[in-house]
């Protein structure tokens, strides 16, 4: 069974119970592909209709008040309000998103996002007050459901919503995973190893230290998405096409913001220049780099985890938890998936990051047709960045084994360990027993037993952990 509906460029025969509409099927046929639009975005947006609905509402009541001078003002009734009400509220938790036919990338600066949103809003209040899908001559997409709005206030600001959202989940999975890595700082504090540079042996170093580097890291990461939501939180819903607030009540424009905030418990604010915050997109920008920042500190990580559990050199000082079988014809083999898969995500946010750059720069004049690529980026990066938090801390970090004998006997082993007693000794004689450690492959122990450049207790001594991981030594270290 099929339902005509028209618009000014013609007929479209639609489901009869589908609760999107022409404007709908439109965009997915002049939209092709499976890009999936957010789901994020989309309950979002159910919020801020519900916030839109409500305030007026408001309006409306405070205008009966004024019996005779309201004019042509359009009034919608109660029955409808509610029915327009109960269905944002259900898009709010979701619900209906596979009536969200229109795909991530398209074109119209996300018409088509509000228009589909509008039409499965109409059409769940046609059905809730006995009526049939499509009889919009009772309840209208753009005179009912789009009431005091354009596309170019409501998007951008439901992008904000979602954003904010995930953002103080991403800031949570952040500070759980730095709590895990702060743990691991403390309990492997005196666990030696060589440290590396430039992927070769230096100076004595120990897994406390490692994971102390990555711990700030973490902590500089939530710090700075901590501060996120206070970067964006400006936002231009009432301003109408291009922020001038041309159509639209004072009244509405003053009050659907704090509505929004309201309904959200997000700290969401007017924009004090609105005609700025709908054509400029510079805040998505900025926010991004943030996310590029973690992304870069968690590959970080997640490689050196990989490198110090390969079995490419020596005996592994680090062996990381055993998830999936790593082959279809080699048994046995167990691959580092939770790396991989962590360093994969982050290059996705370093292109995403390109993405929104460009494209936040292709805006023209007073408005950014390419906000729905925008913001699906951002959301997909942010997905991907809590994604990657949880699972480096359930699946990689969580049963982390570190070797602490292999660890010890591979600093012991390295010629680098000299570099402690070039205070003691002077640089030629340490050299003398690196190039014999190396040449003998013998641990320096050994080495100074056969080159006797120093007492064997005080050598012991030096190479003790709490005096090899303190910062610099004093003249009472040399008597």
């Amino acid at each position: 069974m099929y339902r005509t509906e028209n618009d000014s460029l013609g007929r479209i025969e639609i489901p009869s119970d589908a609760l999107y509409g022409i404007h709908s099927v439109r965009a997915a046929g002049n939209f092709p592909g499976n890009t999936h639009f957010p789901v994020e975005w989309y309950k979002a947006t159910g919020s801020v209709k519900l916030a839109c609905y409500n305030t007026f509402r408001k309006f409306r009541d405070a205008s009966a008040e004024k019996p005779g001078r309201t004019g042509s003002l359009k009034i919608i009734d109660d029955k409808i309000l509610d029915a327009l009400c109960a269905a944002a509220e259900e898009i709010a938790e979701g619900s209906h998103f596979k009536s969200f036919i229109v795909p991530a990338v398209q074109g119209g600066a996300g018409t088509s996002i509000n228009m589909n949103v509008n039409e499965i809003i109409t059409n769940l209040a046609l059905l809730a007050t006995g009526n049939k899908c499509g009889k919009y001559t009772y309840i209208d997409p753009t005179e009912h459901a789009n009431i005091y709005q354009s596309t170019n206030d409501v998007i951008p600001t439901a992008l904000t919503v979602a954003v904010m959202r995930l953002l103080t989940e991403l800031e949570n999975k952040i500070n759980l995973l730095r709590q895990k890595v702060e743990n691991l700082e403390k309990t492997s504090r005196d666990k030696m190893r060589p440290g590396y540079t430039q992927m070769q042996e230096a100076v004595p170093s120990s897994f406390g230290i490692l994971f102390s580097t990555y711990n700030n890291a973490l902590s500089r990461d939530w710090w700075r998405v901590s501060k996120c939501n206070e970067r964006i939180k400006m936002v231009n819903l009432g301003g109408g096409a291009i922020g001038t607030g041309l159509s639209i009540p004072g009244f509405f424009i003053m009050e659907v913001v704090p509505e929004l905030r309201k309904l959200t418990g997000l700290p969401l604010a007017h924009a004090e220049n609105m005609p700025d915050a709908t054509s400029n997109q510079d805040k998505w920008v900025e926010i991004h780099a943030t996310l590029k920042a973690h992304a870069v500190n968690l590959e970080k990580i997640s490689s050196d985890i990989r490198l110090l559990a390969s079995d490419i050199a020596g005996e592994k000082t680090i062996s990381i938890p055993s998830r999936q079988v790593g082959s279809s014809i080699m048994p046995g083999k167990i691959n580092p998936v939770i790396s991989e898969f962590v360093i994969s995500s982050a290059h996705r946010v370093y292109a995403n990051d390109m993405l929104v750059s460009s494209l936040s720069g292709q805006g023209t004049l007073e408005l950014n047709a390419y906000l729905p690529s925008i913001g699906c980026a951002l959301i997909e990066s942010l997905n991907l960045l809590i994604s990657c938090n949880i699972t480096i801390l359930q699946n990689l970090f969580e049963e982390l084994v570190i070797n602490e004998p292999a660890g010890y006997k591979a600093m012991v082993f390295s010629p680098s360990v000299t570099t402690a007693l070039v205070p003691h000794i002077g640089y030629h004689k340490a050299a003398e027993l690196a190039k014999i450690m190396k040449d003998k492959s013998i641990d320096i122990y050994e080495a100074n037993s056969l080159l006797q450049s120093i007492e064997n207790e005080k050598l012991r001594r030096i190479l003790q952990p709490a005096n090899l991981l303190k910062m610099g030594f004093s003249i009472e270290d040399l008597a």
